[in-house]
This record gives C-alpha cells, structure tokens and sequence, in this order.
C-alpha cells in the first residue's frame, strides 16, 4: 500500500502572506518566522499540515531561499515545526509533558531549547477560601498569595496558570519574576512531590481567547498539590492547556 500524501497547508496562505515591510528594524528571518507562528496560532496552519516548499514561501514574502530556510530551521529548533526526511517541513502537532516528573514550565520549556515568558493577569494577597483550605489543609484565614497568568514559549501562549501559594512560602507577593519555583527554591519551600489530576474539557470564551483558541475547543485542567521537604502542602495550581498543542505523557514501571 502506498504512503498516503502529505497533507498540504491551505491555500488562504498566499493570500495571507505578503512582502515583508521594508522599514521593519526586525531580521527578514525573524519576520518569516513571526508570520508563520500566527499562521499557526490562528489555524491558518493547523497541526501536521505541511508548509508549501521554500522557493513558494520565498515568492510569497519576497525572501531569498536561505532567509526561508533560516526561519524554518529556527521554528524545527524551537519544536513549532518538524522536518521528516524526503516529505517536507510540518506543524509541529503537539508538546509533550512529562505527567510523571515534577517540573516547573520554565524548566520544561528550557529543555526544548524555548524560552518561557508570562502575560500577568494578576497577583493577589489574601487569606484562605474554603477549596484552598480543605486542598492545603491550612487553616481558615491563612495567608496566600495568588498568581494568575499565561505562560508563553516562544511568543506562543501555551498555558492559562492560576496558582496559589502559602504565605509563608514566600517573602511577598512580588517575589516572583519568571519562575514561580525558582521563588521557593530561594526560600526553601520548592515543591519535591505532587498530586496531579488530569481532566478533560472545553474551554469557554476566556480561556479560549487568553489561549489563542477558539470557545468550545478540547482543552486539559491539570490541578496539582504541591509538597514541600517537611511534607507540608503549599501550592496549589491549575493549569489550562489546549488539547491540540499537548499530550501528557508518563513512564510507568511494573510494581512489586
């Protein structure tokens, strides 16, 4: 049985993409690749779609070859493209994430070679609700401090993060800058052992347009508590992911 063909990215691309801009200060390479990543956050692109060869793309921004090829060797290091030998470059269909291994974002995303960046929604001084406090075993009016934000890779939204943290964790609530974990490690109280859940569902209007998705799409709740050295429960997040940009994976071993 022969191999089925490549699926070939839409036709809306040439009329999407046009000549770059002259009097942009950005590299053309980097305009290529900051085209093609909307393309892929709005859909234009779709997962496992294959990019139109590079002498095309190159008529369609008005780029030499090498510039195309510096973009997409940019976006195959960065994990938005893969390259399959003798078929051509693709969208990137999905993120894996270690569910068994107690990472930070941050840390995920610098093992990809990406650097992880946040959008703030909020950060939050106050004392316990009643969820927070049966989850974390804190008694009622216990401090917390609460983040909200998006976690980005690449320029990409990747993750809608609410997290909340015992007070006593953390000197502030602006102590934390990137990473929330390097925070409590500064302090003593990084997590070393979690409970996670994973859920499926579909996100609604302000996840979706926080995500760059569309309301109704699939996305995955992970809720985590996490512990610290001396057994305390002192964090406890939600995270909310797309469903076509990532799959959760674990090892598992045979027991005793």
């Amino acid at each position: 049985m022969s191999e089925a063909a490549p699926k070939h990215a839409p036709s809306p691309l040439a009329e999407r993409f046009t000549q770059l801009e002259e009097d942009n200060r950005q590299p053309l390479y980097r305009q290529v690749q900051n085209l093609l990543r909307e393309a892929i956050n709005d859909r234009t692109l779709k997962p496992d779609d294959v990019l139109p060869p590079e002498r095309e793309l190159a008529a369609m921004f008005g780029v030499s070859r090498i510039t195309v090829r510096k973009a997409i060797e940019g976006l195959v290091n960065e994990d938005v493209l893969d390259t399959r030998q003798g078929s051509g470059t693709y969208v990137r269909s999905k993120v894996e994430k270690n569910f068994a291994k107690l990472n930070s974002f941050s840390e995920e995303m610098a093992a990809r070679g990406l650097e992880a960046d946040s959008i703030w929604l909020g950060r939050y001084d106050g004392t316990v609700t009643p969820e927070e406090a049966m989850t974390l075993r804190a008694s009622p009016g216990t401090r917390v401090y609460r983040f909200h934000r998006v976690r980005l890779a690449g320029g990409t939204p990747m993750a809608l993060e609410k997290v909340t943290i015992l007070g006593q964790c953390l000197p502030s609530v602006d102590a934390v800058d990137r990473s929330l974990y390097a925070a409590l490690k500064k302090t003593g109280h990084r997590p070393v052992r979690a409970l996670q859940r994973l859920s499926a569902l579909l996100l609604n209007g302000k996840q979706a347009e926080l995500l760059g998705a569309r309301e109704g799409d699939a996305g995955l709740l992970v809720e985590r508590v996490g512990f610290n050295r001396d057994g305390t429960a002192i964090e406890f997040s939600q995270s909310w992911y797309r469903g076509d940009t990532y799959d959760f994976v674990a090892e598992l071993s045979l027991g005793d």
